[in-house]
């Protein structure tokens, strides 16, 4: 009798989605979002005896902060899944989808509608299990508490030159995005 061989794995097609807050540095020869793409790409590679394919397409965000979901890169990411395009989303940690729990929430859901898992390779987890969605939600909600203090931070900062009888209204008359706002004031 010959050997019973295992059907072929469907391929599972990942997509990789970095992001950077801030657009320092993004102009380098490599950056951030590189390194990413680097890590998740290394990943995704030594996932392809279970099927794992890399797309070529880049959802990459350098220059958007986490705590919505106003990006282009996630807005093609998201049409892309929905279009059933994708079967994995890779990122080199939870906050760089998302900071805001609920946003994340939201995003869970579209993944589920579509039969889409998420993996983070520096955290180690992806969705399909219960462990998990739970090592998910402690994850987000550090993210989301890192993201409060941050403004609480910024906050401060502005009452504190207020006080001081410095002027805080450029920034926002001088139509600067938030990440530039936050450099002029450290």
């Amino acid at each position: 009798m010959g050997e019973a061989t295992a059907p072929p794995l469907r391929p599972r097609r990942c997509a990789v989605y970095t992001r950077k807050s801030t657009d320092k540095g993004l102009d380098s020869r490599f950056n951030s979002l590189d390194a990413q793409r680097e890590a998740c790409e290394a990943y995704v590679l030594s996932q392809r005896q279970e099927g794992w394919v890399l797309l070529p397409d880049r959802f990459d965000d350098g220059g958007y902060s986490g705590g919505d979901l106003n990006r282009p890169g996630l807005t093609r990411l998201l049409e892309a899944i929905e279009h059933g395009r994708i079967d994995i989303i890779v990122t080199y940690k939870v906050d760089r989808l998302s900071r805001s729990l609920l946003d994340f929430t939201k995003l869970v859901e579209t993944f589920d509608a579509h039969d889409v898992s998420f993996v983070s390779v520096t955290q180690d987890f992806n969705t399909t299990s219960s462990m998990g969605r739970l090592t998910l939600n402690i994850l987000l909600s550090f993210a989301q508490f890192e993201r409060e203090i941050c403004g609480e931070r910024i906050r401060d900062k502005i009452r504190a030159a207020k006080r001081k009888g410095m002027h805080c209204g450029e920034c926002r008359s001088s139509g600067t995005t938030p990440t530039e706002q936050r450099s002029v004031w450290w």
